[in-house]
């Protein structure tokens, strides 16, 4: 594992997820609780893709695992896709 593959670096590439949730008040959720991360400084969901796609952008570094944790505890899971949108 790279420095890259393990955090989400500040800037507007952003690190994009994947996530097992489907009903639109999960995917609130799952977003209010990213956006809680100290660092996040936007979310935004790609509804038209299944599965549901979310892409990520940090104002400082954010581990993944950070991520990730922070949605499991809602029941669901959040999986990095790749590391910059292009």
């Amino acid at each position: 594992m790279s420095y890259l593959s393990n955090n989400v670096i500040p800037g507007n590439h952003g690190k994009i997820f994947g996530t097992d949730a489907q009903k639109q008040e999960d995917i609130d959720r799952i977003l209010e609780a990213i956006r809680s991360i100290d660092g996040v400084k936007s979310v935004h969901i790609e509804v038209e893709k299944i599965p549901k796609e979310f892409m990520v952008n940090t104002s400082k570094m954010v581990e993944i695992k950070t991520i990730e944790e922070k949605v499991k505890t809602l029941g669901f899971h959040a999986v990095p896709m790749g590391l910059f949108e292009l």
